[in-house]
This record gives structure tokens, C-alpha cells and sequence, in this order.
């Protein structure tokens, strides 16, 4: 009987050393993603607030949407505040905590490699991301949302808000201090929610401010998302380029200033 070898073969059973990296990357992500639905403050930005908000500016006249249903309005705005809180939100203080306890240090001398640590994060983001969208989607459809536009152009923009949000989460959590990047992303949250386009019309700021804040990448993207999914538009190339760019400066930056410790 042999017991921990293989004497025939003079190896060991099993051979010793790292997994493939494949599983590596699947297993992280399963780990990020369990422990993510698993954080009550989380989910409360995740899943809680943005059903609220969608339910209660749905249901009860508190903001003039314009002509139509109000939900639909809401509903393609709550889709991209469901992205932010997820993407930058969430992430950026996840992993700003992670970074000070030392767990993001322990995890890069670890056989899995530091570029895809980020990789089973940002794939926890999206297994995160279509929950809510499937959630907030039957809570829009039960409220009588009637959307309209091509889903392809609507992948695009939600694939390029997660990346420019993770981007710009990713370098808040690798530079600033965990306490500063808690105050920060819950400060930056509130005012995007307000100045974003998410519930408030652009319409109802002045004329300056709204060039400004068309700039920003959740004012593109629920602004993006309202045109295909409210106005039945073709593409929104314009807003999908705001996007591409957040994404390739925040994630450019991410890469070259975050730190590990």
C-alpha cells in the first residue's frame, strides 16, 4: 500500500506546486465575489439603495421626469448607479481595507500573480453587476418599464462604465489612506447620485454645468443608457468615448500608482 507517492513512478500524488492559473483566477473570483454578497454595507450600496430609489422615485411624484413614465426614466439611470456603487464604490473600499490589513501583500507573494488578483476582481465586479441588473431589471419591469433600443449598444456602455469605474475605484484604494478612500468613495457616491444624471434630469442645471457634468463617466453612462433604453437611439458614441477614456486613464493610472502596501 502507498500513501502520499507514487513509488512506481518515483513522483508524488499529487505532484506538488501551483494550480493552473485558470482555476487560480476562477477561485479568487468565486472567494471575491461570496465575500462581497456576504458585507451587509455592501450590499446596502449594491442591491438596497438603488432598489429603493427606483421603487420610491417610481411610485411617488418627487422629481418631474419629463413626459412618460417615470420609471421610465429612473430605471436606466439606477442601472448605471448599480454599476458605480459596484465598480467604484464597493470596490475602491473593499480593496482599500484589504490594502492596509496587509491582505493584498500577502496575496501578491502568493502563487497567483498580482495582474490576475485584479483580473478575479474585476470579474467579481461583472458576476456582481449582472445580479443587480437582473434584480433591478424585474423590480423596473413589475413598476411597467417599457424599454426600447439595440442591447448591443447597451453591453457596450455598461462593459465600458464597469472599466472606467473600476479603473478610477482601483487607484482610489491603491493611493489614498483605507480611512480616506471610505470618506472619499461614500462622499463621491452621494454627489454623482445628485449631480450624475441618475435621478435628477440634466435639464433641470444651468447650461455650464451641464457640459461639465456630461464630462463625468456616470453622467455618460445613465445618460448613454437613457437615450438607447428610454429613446430607442442607434449607438451612443459620444457617450461611449467619454467612457473609454475614464477607462483608459483610470485604469492606466491604477496600474502605474497603486501600491500594494
Amino acid at each position: 500500500m502507498t500513501t502520499g507517492t507514487d513509488r512506481g513512478a518515483g513522483r508524488y500524488s499529487p505532484a506538488p506546486g501551483a494550480a493552473p492559473l485558470p482555476r487560480m483566477i476562477a477561485a479568487q473570483t468565486s472567494f471575491e465575489t461570496r465575500m462581497l454578497l456576504r458585507n451587509g454595507e455592501q450590499l446596502l450600496l449594491t442591491v438596497i439603495i438603488p432598489s429603493l430609489l427606483l421603487v420610491l422615485f417610481s411610485t411617488v411624484d418627487i422629481i418631474d421626469t419629463g413626459s412618460g413614465a417615470s420609471v421610465d426614466f429612473l430605471a436606466p439611470g439606477v442601472l448605471a448607479l448599480a454599476v458605480m456603487s459596484t465598480a467604484f464604490t464597493g470596490q475602491a473600499i473593499a480593496t482599500g481595507f484589504e490594502r492596509r490589513y496587509g491582505v493584498l501583500k500577502r496575496l501578491g507573494a502568493s502563487p497567483l500573480p498580482r495582474w490576475a488578483l485584479m483580473t478575479a476582481k474585476t470579474l467579481s465586479v461583472l458576476v456582481t453587476e449582472v445580479l443587480q441588473i437582473v434584480l433591478l431589471t424585474v423590480i423596473a419591469f413589475a413598476l411597467g418599464w417599457s424599454p426600447e433600443g439595440n442591447p448591443l449598444a447597451v453591453l457596450l456602455l455598461l462593459v465600458l462604465g464597469t472599466a472606467a469605474f473600476s479603473g478610477l475605484g482601483l487607484l482610489m484604494a491603491g493611493t489614498l489612506r483605507a480611512e480616506a478612500t471610505l470618506a472619499a468613495a461614500n462622499l463621491v457616491f452621494v454627489l454623482l447620485l445628485v449631480g450624475g444624471g441618475v435621478t435628477v434630469p440634466m435639464e433641470k442645471f444651468p447650461d455650464v454645468a451641464q457640459t461639465l457634468l456630461g464630462l463625468l463617466p456616470i453622467s455618460a453612462l445613465s445618460e448613454g443608457l437613457r437615450d438607447v433604453l428610454q429613446h430607442g437611439a442607434g449607438t451612443p458614441w459620444d457617450d461611449l468615448g467619454v467612457l473609454a477614456v475614464w477607462a483608459v486613464l483610470g485604469l492606466g493610472a491604477a496600474a502605474r500608482l497603486f501600491r500594494w502596501e
